[in-house]
């Protein structure tokens, strides 16, 4: 199996790449980075793209792929609707209809948010962009799945690049197993996360939009 990956520097997307490499089903990853990593790896080939709204430079690098995992995001904090719609909704939407042309019928793997709102008229500003981009997914000609991750315990030395989370799940790790066992709907492991998207990309899954428990179903119910 061949992968796009989408958000290899974030926590999410440094989980998912970390599993990806570490698992003998996927054959080779893509990951499209603004910035390359310090990742070396025989199945890992990183292409530099500034420009997430615009794929014709490279239409031919991303042809021939399987699977599609998107991790990229960024938080609402601080944003306008119109900023973090363009940045969440748009950009997502760019990249799927570039990669479903060139790779129709892909599995597309989309990292939202556990209480994104698919009727698109709630309250919460960023669960409706998300719930907004969810439904234009699993419209498009893609085999999207949605991943909607809670509270998500990062796991083999993955970090946020965020201070302000990656200090909460510093204080919150001793607290984590107690979490799982008080909250099993609403928390996954970050190892879960790339186990999970290998998983379903290979075998598909009953559900096109997947919750926390889903989640670790489809990673096998394992949480290292």
């Amino acid at each position: 199996m061949k992968v796009i990956l989408f958000g290899a520097t974030g926590m999410i997307g440094s989980a998912v790449l970390r599993e990806c490499l570490d698992d003998p089903a996927v054959e080779a990853v893509l990951s499209l980075v603004r910035t390359r990593s310090a990742v070396n790896h025989d199945k890992l080939r990183e292409v530099v793209h500034n420009d997430f709204f615009d794929y014709a430079g490279i239409a031919d690098a991303v042809r021939g792929f399987d699977a599609c995992f998107f991790c990229l995001g960024v938080s609402s904090a601080g944003m306008s609707e119109a900023e973090y719609h363009r940045l969440t909704f748009e950009l997502t939407i760019a990249a799927a209809s570039a990669l479903a042309a060139v790779n129709p019928g892909m599995t597309f793997c989309y990292v939202s948010g556990q209480g994104a709102d698919s009727t698109e008229r709630g309250r919460i500003m960023w669960a409706r962009v998300r719930g907004k981009a969810e439904n234009e997914l699993l419209r498009m000609p893609l085999n999207a799945f949605i991943f909607r991750p809670g509270f998500i315990q990062p796991m083999k030395g993955v970090r946020s690049r965020t201070a302000l989370y990656q200090a909460g799940y510093t204080l919150l790790t001793p607290l984590f197993p107690v979490i799982r066992r008080l909250f099993p709907r609403a928390t996954t492991t970050s190892v879960n996360m790339g186990r999970a998207m290998i998983r379903v990309a290979q075998a598909g899954y009953p559900k096109r939009v997947l919750e926390n428990v889903d989640i670790n179903a489809a990673a096998g119910g394992g949480a290292a």
